[in-house]
């Protein structure tokens, strides 16, 4: 968004590539709706009956698949059926991910790990239920309805060897493997020949990120991963399942449009004074005392408001609070585009020295992030 827009106001240059390489076709790019599939009973575990039937097809064809889930492990959370209890990081704010493949529950923020639990923690029941789906289970539930075809996994827990990259998408290429199932370190820039479809399993939890940029980087997504299928002169397919297929974003992308994308996120952008129409400096203050971080987030968007009146928000605490034991608090400044950007950079550096001049305030850590990349 932010380099377009500056390429209309003449900053950058601008140069469009409107057709793919060799003149290949766009691929043909589907939504499948899965709450109308679940009413009507056609899903099997993750896969509605149209995903199942391309993938058939496809398949039958001697061509190859890819499956795009943008969530590694076996499922995020674990939840007791009785008590409703999930085990938790003891260092962040988040639920452990079970990791099926290893048997432990993991925390993707800091990497403590744990012996998977046999029964809940809070109130011993052994009744656990999986919440949500990662990788690791597209590719169990995959390897069951397509026994005879070979599957492999590509995220950050099997890439981690020192040539484990390389080797999958070797194998890939070489076509020893039907299915790929990966995380979007899959979506970028790889150039499979015999890649006929791509399947989108949920672009919902990208969609409902907090997050002023999240659509635009879904549709980003979302195109990246469909530009995978159909690069030779047979036409890919793209089916993307989610619960709301009418969403502005997924029909965009669907059509392929970006300057209607573009236009509806720059309207949002106005109304809401995000960038690229402001510019955003993001203040984050982190320390292990919850008391201290509040105490001092508060003086810090205080002393800012006392400068820049309503175009301070917060401080507020991110969905994820605490990492690594440490509390986080976010403040934002919002800079309309009239207004100094030297005489504001001196301002917040001057509340930032008489912040850390206070004995109070010392250890707290602040970070100064501009235009919040």
């Amino acid at each position: 968004m932010e380099s377009y827009y500056n390429a209309q106001q003449q900053k950058y240059g601008l140069v469009e590539l409107t057709t793919r390489f060799n003149d290949v076709m766009m691929p043909d790019i589907e939504l499948v709706d899965i709450k109308d599939k679940q009413k009507r009973k056609r899903m099997k575990g993750h896969f509605s009956d149209r995903l199942i039937e391309e993938m058939t097809e496809t398949l039958e064809d001697g061509h190859q698949i890819i499956l795009f889930q943008n969530r590694r492990g076996y499922s995020p959370i674990i939840e007791c059926e009785t008590c409703g209890h999930s085990p938790q990081c003891p260092s962040c704010d988040v639920s452990l991910t079970y990791h099926q493949y290893r048997d432990q529950l993991r925390c993707h923020y800091c990497g403590y790990h744990s012996v998977m639990i046999k029964k809940c923690g809070a109130c011993g029941s052994v009744e656990l239920d999986n919440k949500g789906f990662g990788t690791e289970q597209v590719e169990k539930e995959v390897s069951i309805l397509f026994p005879n075809h070979k599957v492999a996994r590509m995220d950050l827990d099997t890439t981690r060897g020192k040539y484990g990259y390389e080797k999958i998408i070797s194998t890939f290429e070489n076509q020893e493997v039907d299915i790929l199932v990966g995380t979007q370190m899959l979506t970028k820039g790889l150039d499979f020949r015999n890649v006929k479809l791509v399947g989108v399993m949920n672009a919902d939890n990208m969609l409902n990120f907090p997050d002023f940029r999240a659509h635009e980087r879904s549709f980003q997504l979302l195109l990246q991963v469909s530009g995978r299928a159909g690069r030779t002169d047979k036409r890919g397919k793209v089916l993307i399942q989610t619960y709301n297929p009418h969403h502005n974003i997924l029909q965009q992308v669907s059509t392929n449009n970006y300057l209607q994308m573009f236009k509806e996120q720059m309207d949002d952008r106005y109304n809401f004074k995000y960038p690229p129409v402001y510019r955003l400096i993001k203040i984050t203050l982190k320390h292990r005392d919850y008391n201290k971080v509040n105490v001092g987030a508060d003086w810090f968007a205080k002393s800012l408001k006392q400068v820049f009146k309503q175009h301070v928000l917060g401080p507020e605490f991110p969905p994820v609070s605490r990492i690594r034991n440490q509390y986080h608090k976010n403040i934002l400044v919002k800079i309309p585009n009239k207004q100094s950007l030297a005489k504001t950079k001196a301002a917040i550096l001057k509340i930032n020295t008489s912040f850390s001049s206070v004995k109070d305030f010392r250890p707290i850590r602040v970070i100064l992030n501009v235009d919040n990349y």
